[in-house]
């Protein structure tokens, strides 16, 4: 097993794989910018090396210094987290070439996933059912159209080279098909710096079930369970769920089965997520392969017991797997609600800033991956992200209860949040029911507002008072004894 690794990231990921490390026994660096100079994953690492300044190219996405960084250190491995260098098959190249175990599949692999068209090409080879649609990228507008008037409308335009909701674009109509094309390609071509699209049918009621699976070096791939992932804004995750109410034995079967078949024909090592997608009559179509751990790993982690960073060092360190598929079992349900900084009356825009005050809520099957804290500056520079609360139960009724109670005793203070929205959704009838599709929020809560009474207005006040530091004069003071336990005990003696 490795002495030392360093971990290429931030923020809760970044102190998930600390976490592990402490438990196996390996030392941790970390690295950090100018703007994370005090942050938590810092503070919890053996050793910190700073690369540069807040912005990613400058820092997080700089290559040569996160190299050298673990050179320097004598790391022997490089945790990618999720994000920035996570899934770039450069940076996975160039850790081979340099030595240096990189905890993941194998820069080929990265390559070949990371691009949508070559990746549907290998399913489709592996005989794993993929959405109707292209299966190379086109720039021709008219020919785009043509083809979705043959798939038929609705589409979603894609960035070969996407990821985290960005170069997807819906078109409805063929009127709508050039700008769409050209919008979807230039973001793309900003976030990715590859504008290429294409297109795939777009299916207005789908659920995104995903399913986790493991590979070792030695040929043996297994999953372990789904996860559904339907609830999302801008094409982009915020609860998570396991098991899917929806599959039934057979099913979660028979998906599980292709989601290896999917893995095997990728030529898959280490953890990933075979991504689908369920249409209302549950048949289910390929979507792509995100090579890392996924932010929702940990509702995976909660009803089965496995530690997933920890079988992604022991894989990356040559060992075989020690786990069998008939080993795997789920007990009970997870729920995960992803806490942003972010202000969701507001289409859901990055509300960064110092968070002056944080309670995190406690209590049996809570878990709250966080990486922030009371003071802590969360920064322009970066995904939003502040923690992922996480919660365990025998029932998804049960489990939804102890969701809302753990939302409800979440306090975080001087900068906007979804809590409030999260609330709202979980005490939701069709949430409740189990009717969950991907336009969930457009369909229930596109016109959400912040339900504001006058005791929370009161509420604030008070905070904003407090935070101002108002002087008090003696006059505004109302007399009162001062609390002890002689007065507030009851009856007692020495």
């Amino acid at each position: 097993m490795f002495k030392k690794i360093l971990i290429a990231n931030r923020g809760e990921i970044a102190l998930r794989v600390i976490n592990t490390c402490k438990e196996m026994g390996i030392q941790t660096v970390a690295v950090y910018s100018d703007a994370d100079e005090k942050a938590i994953h810092v503070l919890s690492s053996d050793e910190a090396v700073w690369i540069g300044s807040s912005e990613p190219l400058e820092s997080y996405l700089n290559i040569d210094k996160i190299i050298k960084a673990a050179k320097d250190t004598n790391s022997e491995a490089i945790h990618p987290g999720y994000g920035f260098l996570a899934e770039n098959y450069e940076f996975a190249k160039r850790c081979e070439k340099e030595g240096i175990v990189f905890i993941g599949p194998g820069s080929k692999a990265i390559k070949d996933l990371g691009d949508k068209i070559t990746s549907r090409k290998l399913m489709v080879k592996g005989n794993v059912p993929v959405t109707p649609g292209l299966t190379s990228t086109e720039a021709d507008v008219d020919v785009m159209a043509k083809e979705a008037k043959r798939v038929g409308y609705p589409v979603l335009i894609k960035a070969t080279a996407g990821g985290g909701g960005k170069g997807i674009r819906i078109v409805n109509s063929p009127e709508e098909m050039a700008e769409a094309c050209a919008s979807a390609s230039r973001e793309a071509l900003n976030a990715f710096g590859n504008g290429e699209i294409y297109f795939e049918k777009f299916f207005t009621e789908a659920r995104h079930i995903e399913f986790q699976i493991l590979a070792d070096t030695f040929g043996n791939t297994i999953h372990i369970l789904e996860r559904e992932c339907s609830i999302q804004r801008r094409h982009q995750k915020i609860i998570e769920e396991t098991p899917a109410s929806v599959l039934t034995p057979e099913l979660r079967e028979k998906m599980g089965a292709v989601a290896v078949a999917a893995a095997k024909a990728a030529g898959y090592v280490n953890a990933g997520t075979v991504e689908f997608l369920l249409d209302a009559e549950n048949n289910f179509y390929f979507l792509e392969i995100n090579t890392r751990l996924q932010v929702e790993h940990p509702v995976t982690e909660m009803i089965t017991g496995i530690d997933l960073v920890r079988q992604q060092l022991e894989i990356a360190a040559g060992n075989k797997l020690s786990l069998k598929q008939e080993d795997i079992m789920g007990r009970g349900h997870s729920i995960e609600c992803r806490i942003y900084a972010e202000d969701p009356a507001n289409n859901f825009f990055p509300s960064p800033g110092k968070i002056e005050f944080l309670k995190e809520p406690k209590g049996p099957g809570i878990r709250n991956d966080c990486g922030a804290y009371s003071g802590f500056d969360v920064p322009v520079d970066y995904d939003p992200i502040i923690s992922k609360l996480v919660v365990h139960a025998q029932t998804r009724a049960q489990a939804i209860d102890k969701m809302i109670k753990a939302l409800k005793e979440y306090i975080i203070l001087g900068i906007r949040t979804p809590i409030d929205f999260l609330l709202d959704v979980l005490m939701s009838e069709p949430f409740s029911k189990g009717d969950v599709f991907t336009n969930f929020i457009e369909t229930h809560f596109s016109d959400w507002e912040e339900n504001l009474n006058e005791k929370d207005i009161a509420a604030i006040a008070y905070v904003v008072d407090e935070l101002c530091n108002r002087k008090i004069k003696a006059d505004d003071c109302v007399s009162h004894t001062a609390q002890t336990p002689f007065n507030t005990l009851g009856n007692w003696r020495l």
